[in-house]
């Protein structure tokens, strides 16, 4: 049986290789290659590795590279902080035996992380590591919509992201950026126990119905913690758009805490806030759409 963790790390150095090119390296691309990206033997060449030994990696096998392997290969494929991380992550776990009972305890939020939620004026949410949303406040509920129109285990930023009846969102410049950012948390959450069961459900769901979905998780890229700016399209209010960020919350791995932010005295902040005034006269029982992203 091969072991999780060598699967893949396996998996993630065949991505970071494919995505270079000769000349990216100073090589000469010389007569017809079968791939775009670099051979096996000339990425082992570049870290002084033998090819044998790059291609058991590669294919999962077990081998338990030093870190001096990984700081050659991390320096061949010219990876970030972050990837560099990851392949270590990844590596060091490869070389442990596979735990017969991994701690997979239900994720919970702090009481003092809720209260924190209750009492902040502007949108924020709390995620899980598999990027399940765990809660909210009433600010987030003005802005996203009500949350308690989808069962439970569908309450997942990347399920919600992929949503069949949401693909109008899709054509949004950011929408691409944004699913790479989830992505790349899924990534790095999936490095810490690649067999969780949450975690297998959402990515085989999405890799069986979405072919977007496969293509960006193919690329094996990789974050920990994220931000950006985002344009909600409220009928209500008009286009609000907010900074958000990720905190991360007591834990190993834990809940991170997404927070949207508009710049004080704007004009986003201005109709966030009507949002919420609004919303807020409603009744209870009445549905309201959530907003869109552009």
């Amino acid at each position: 049986m091969t072991h999780p963790y060598a699967r893949e790390l396996g998996d993630f150095l065949r991505a970071r290789r494919d995505r270079l090119r000769p000349h990216d390296v100073g090589l000469e691309p010389g007569g017809r290659r079968k791939v775009t990206g670099l051979r096996r033997e000339e990425l082992a060449l570049l870290a002084g590795l033998s090819t044998d030994y790059y291609q058991r990696m590669e294919q999962g096998r077990e081998v338990r590279p030093s870190d001096d392997v990984l700081d050659a290969l991390a320096g061949a494929l010219g990876l970030d902080d972050a990837e560099r991380r990851h392949l270590f992550t990844l590596a060091r776990a490869a070389r442990r035996p596979v735990p017969a009972r991994p701690d997979r305890a239900p994720e919970r939020v702090p009481d003092r992380t809720r209260r924190l939620l209750r009492v902040m004026d502007t949108p924020a949410v709390v995620l899980g590591r598999h990027l399940d949303l765990l809660d909210w406040n009433p600010m987030a509920e003005a802005l996203l919509g009500s949350p308690d129109t989808y069962a439970p285990d569908r309450l997942n930023m990347l399920l919600l992201l992929f949503d069949d009846t949401q693909t109008g969102e899709r054509s949004c410049p950011d929408w691409e950026r944004q699913a790479l950012e989830y992505i790349g948390m899924m990534r790095a959450a999936v490095a810490t126990d690649p067999t969780h069961p949450r975690a297998t459900a959402i990515v085989g769901e999405l890799s069986i119905r979405s072919a977007e979905f496969r293509r960006l998780w193919a690329r094996h890229d990789v974050r920990v913690s994220v931000s950006g700016t985002k344009t909600f399209r409220v009928p209500e209010a008009g286009d609000i758009v907010l900074d958000w960020d990720t905190y991360p919350l007591p834990g190993e791995p834990g809940p991170v805490m997404l927070v949207f932010t508009a710049e004080p005295g704007s004009t986003d902040a201005d109709r966030l806030h009507l949002l919420a005034s609004l919303r807020a006269t409603r009744s209870h029982g009445k549905a309201t759409p959530p907003a869109t992203s552009g």
